[in-house]
């Protein structure tokens, strides 16, 4: 029997730098959504899909909130009258966080946040669905989630349904092409109070709604009110909820550890239980194989010894039937019947990818044909750049010693470079030579600038005594050495005049 499982090979999906929470692939199964710890969502293409593992297109839904799951509605639309639940019935719930739409053209993203978003197949978002007054008490009136989700799917049958979970101990039913709800559903409680709902599902018939909560009840809704309490340990979560798809069955994953299977034609008490699977992460999936003969699940690493594994049960007895191990917890389970490939999303802190599992002759398409592609290789050709040029000051000429090649600047050359400097210095700038500090120059024998230059031009009694005019005009018989410059105008220029001397005011008033 385990010969017929589709364990023979394995096939990574890389991107997330986290845990892979959540995963879903299409009804075709040409492309995966994956997203987890990292608040990114990862699509995966198989027709272009290398063996690198790499994803197409990489997006952050809700900044700093991360992926809580992602799941595909099943592929059976059966035509009847869909059985709508009023807001006086009971409601009806399944854990799911991302999910496909029916048509495949578009899937829901929820996270942790209390909004959840709408994306085309492509990853272009179409909505968000609103948020609801936390400060109103009675939450049937408000137009949405007060406080984060915990899961959502699509309606298996109706393409413009959804449904949502959340901590604020609610259900909410959606019309995802106006984008506002239609329905509230409130857990019936043995208390007053407000218990999280951490898991909702559709059967795959529409008509049902199953619920996990936070205190371990799992709660049934039809039209006859069926319900029942305490199906786990009362101090766990109900981490997933499974519809088989003649809706006869059901199987619900603990957070205690467990996974049990329930028959909906008498729902008391379970089947069977399985234990001894450990579960550490609130939104650990479980699922159905292909024709419902097995059922797949995860379990959580619980410590750094000790990995997490992919257990695959037999539906009927529970029994294991296979476990392998991987890197990290594994989070996120599907086994997709029409490539009949099993998707792990795993990790941990440190890193997180999605691991397929296929037979190369049991499985079809997906990552058979992916894993065999070589991968992407990165044209250089047009990025051809100029070898760079190093300089190191050192090798060069100028500043190295010639009488000792290979060894920095000498005394010798040092004095050559002060002396070229020196060259061009303007004259009479010997005052404005060595290093001065407080506003005092270097060679002014410790005088400020303004007394230096006073004394050097004979003191300040020389400036008052001075006649700018007769300064100026000694000047003029010289040669023009500018003339070079202006020669262009001395046949246009007029002749120079210049103002007639005045005489002082003291001198006319004598």
């Amino acid at each position: 029997m385990v010969s017929q499982l589709p364990l023979g090979c394995s096939f990574d999906l890389l991107g997330p730098a986290k845990c892979v929470t959540a995963l879903e692939a299409d009804h075709a199964g040409s492309r995966l959504v994956a997203g987890g710890n990292d608040y990114m969502c990862h699509l995966y293409d198989f027709g272009g899909l290398k063996s690198d593992g790499r994803s197409f297109r990489s997006f952050e839904v809700t900044e700093g909130h991360p992926v809580v799951a992602v799941r595909i509605a099943p592929r059976t639309c059966l035509h009847f009258d869909i059985l709508h639940v009023q807001p006086t019935d009971p409601p009806v719930t399944l854990n799911s966080q991302t999910s496909w739409s029916p048509t495949g053209d578009a899937f829901l993203v929820v996270t942790s946040y209390s909004q959840a978003k709408l994306y085309n197949r492509d990853g272009k978002e179409l909505g968000e669905l609103p948020k609801g007054d936390m400060y109103i008490r009675d939450l049937k009136n408000t137009k949405g989630h007060v406080t984060n989700c915990t899961g959502g799917c699509w309606h298996p049958t109706d393409k413009t349904a959804a449904l949502t979970c959340s901590e604020d101990g609610t259900l909410r039913v959606w019309d995802v092409t106006e984008v506002q709800q239609k329905t509230v559903i409130k857990p019936q409680l043995a208390r007053p109070g407000r218990v999280s709902v951490t898991g909702c599902s559709y059967s795959a018939d529409g008509r049902l709604i199953a619920a996990g909560l936070a205190d371990g009840t799992l709660q049934l809704w039809d039209v006859r009110g069926q319900i029942v309490r305490a199906a786990h340990q009362p101090s766990s979560d109900i981490t997933c909820v499974r519809f088989s798809l003649n809706s006869q069955n059901m199987v619900s994953r603990g957070g205690d550890g467990t996974l049990k299977l329930w028959d909906l034609r008498s729902f008391k008490a379970p089947v069977r239980s399985a234990d001894g699977l450990p579960c550490n992460h609130g939104t650990t999936q479980c699922c159905y194989g292909p024709g419902e003969k097995y059922i797949l699940t995860g379990t959580s690493a619980e410590a750094k010894d000790r990995n997490g594994s992919l257990v695959v049960l037999h539906a009927d007895s529970l029994d294991v039937l296979a476990e392998i191990a991987v890197d990290g917890s594994v989070v996120g389970v599907q086994w997709h019947p029409g490539i009949n490939q099993i998707f792990a999303g795993c990790g941990g802190r440190t890193g997180g990818c999605v691991r397929t599992f296929y037979d190369p002759k049991l499985s079809t398409k997906g990552a058979v044909v992916a894993a065999s592609r070589a991968p992407r290789t990165i044209n250089t050709d047009f990025m051809q750049l100029a070898a760079p040029t190093i300089y190191n000051p050192n090798a060069l000429p100028m500043y190295r010693d010639e009488s000792m090649p290979g060894r920095p600047v000498g005394k010798k050359r040092r004095l050559e470079l002060e002396a070229e400097k020196r060259k061009y210095q303007p004259a009479g700038s010997s005052m404005a030579k060595g290093v001065g500090t407080g506003g005092r120059l270097g060679a002014t024998g410790g005088t400020l600038l303004t007394a230096h230059v006073l004394a050097q031009q004979g003191g300040l009694a020389n400036f008052k005594e001075e006649d700018a005019r007769a300064a100026f005009l000694q000047h003029a018989d010289k040669e023009d050495v500018f003339s070079r410059f202006t020669a262009a105008y001395e046949k246009t220029q007029g002749p120079t005049v210049f103002a007639a001397e005045e005489e002082d005011e003291e001198d006319a008033g004598e």
